[in-house]
């Protein structure tokens, strides 16, 4: 019983860090309780590509409502239950497709190129909402900063009348806060999902 008491607050512990944005809490429940979540597919009887969909929308409904769950403890029973409902829902939808038997005017395999080409687009997407929410005064600078031809400090100084031995610690200031924006943690915990 003790040990069962230790596993529920190290539980607790992680669900909490993970509600805080701390990745390695969020790998950390990924790989405890992934065993899980697939053993549940395959009692579904659900093909290797059924699963891998159950389990991304399994790990996305966890993302959406980590912060609801009112007994992170019980969080083993709520991915249970979860990937239960989402293999019932991939099995009540695969019963309503009809085979089809003509392949030919089907679309191949798509393009590895457009899913590198769709994936560096989202990253541009987010990261320039993340640059929007940075205050006026660091857009500014960062955009000087990173302009071509390279602006050099003392002109930056000039136009954002700004000490030139305050621009790297304003810059190293604004980086850190876009490096944290919920826009970017949100596509960086997505990206660890895939």
């Amino acid at each position: 019983m003790i040990g069962l008491v230790r596993d529920d607050l190290s539980v607790v512990e992680l669900v909490a860090r993970a509600r805080d944005g701390d990745q390695a809490a969020w790998d950390e429940i990924v790989e405890r309780y992934a065993p899980l979540v697939w053993a549940t597919c395959q009692r579904y009887g659900l093909v290797w590509a059924d699963a891998d969909d159950v389990g991304a929308s399994v790990w996305l409904r966890l993302v959406e409502r980590l912060d609801t769950i009112r007994q992170p403890a019980a969080l083993a029973g709520w991915l249970a239950t979860t990937t239960r409902h989402e293999c019932l829902r991939v099995l009540r939808a695969k019963n309503r497709e009809l085979p089809v038997d003509d392949n030919d005017g089907l679309a191949g395999d798509p393009d590895p190129a457009a899913d590198a080409w769709l994936l560096k687009q989202e990253r541009l997407i987010a990261l320039r909402t993340a640059f929007a929410e940075l205050p006026e005064r660091c857009r500014q600078l960062l955009a000087l900063l990173f302009a071509e031809p390279v602006t050099p400090y003392d002109e930056i100084g000039a136009i954002l009348d700004m000490p030139v031995g305050t621009i790297g610690p304003t810059r190293q200031r604004c980086l850190a806060k876009l490096r944290t924006s919920p826009v970017l943690a949100a596509l960086v915990n997505a990206s660890a999902e895939l």
